[in-house]
């Protein structure tokens, strides 16, 4: 939903950030070891999570945020599967500072791309024959804010 005041009335247009599209650039799903490491696990596997977000500007007030998230399924030396995706969406972000902008990109938009990624996830690694995969949610906006301290502190001061 858009919230705008009348530009046409002399008025400036109230500041944005739409979400215009969700895309899939890639994904893939491995399970080198099946279908034998399907049949009798009966420890719980280890998971190694790992979700990296980015974006750039395709146009003036339109960017592209890509949100790559990998998760490995151990059990011992042995790889139950590998989940590999990279989901995109399309923003627009209209009278926001600079500033803004950057946060609202860090933030905003990868909890909103999240909750498809984490479908998609438990589809695959669940039509890969495993136990179903929920993936807890993420809080971009505390990962910002320590990237944020951390950044502004002298290196050696930490």
């Amino acid at each position: 939903m858009t919230i705008e005041t009348a530009a046409g009335n002399g008025q400036a247009s109230a500041p944005a950030f739409e979400l215009r599209m969700i895309f899939l650039r890639d994904a893939s799903f491995e399970s080198p070891h099946a279908p034998a490491v399907l049949f009798g696990q009966q420890e719980r596997p280890e998971l190694k999570l790992g979700v990296e977000s980015s974006f750039r500007q395709v146009e003036q007030e339109l960017f592209e945020v890509s949100l790559d998230i990998t998760v490995h399924a151990r059990s011992g030396e042995k790889s139950l599967f590998i989940v590999e995706l990279k989901h995109g969406g399309l923003f627009a972000v209209r009278g926001h500072s600079s500033d803004e902008a950057t946060m609202l990109l860090r933030t905003r938009a990868p909890e909103m791309l999240y909750p498809y990624a984490r479908e998609l996830i438990a589809s695959l690694v669940s039509r890969g024959g495993f136990p179903a995969l929920l993936l807890q949610p993420i809080d971009f906006q505390a990962h910002f804010a320590a990237s944020q301290l951390a950044a502004s502190v002298p290196a050696g001061h930490a």
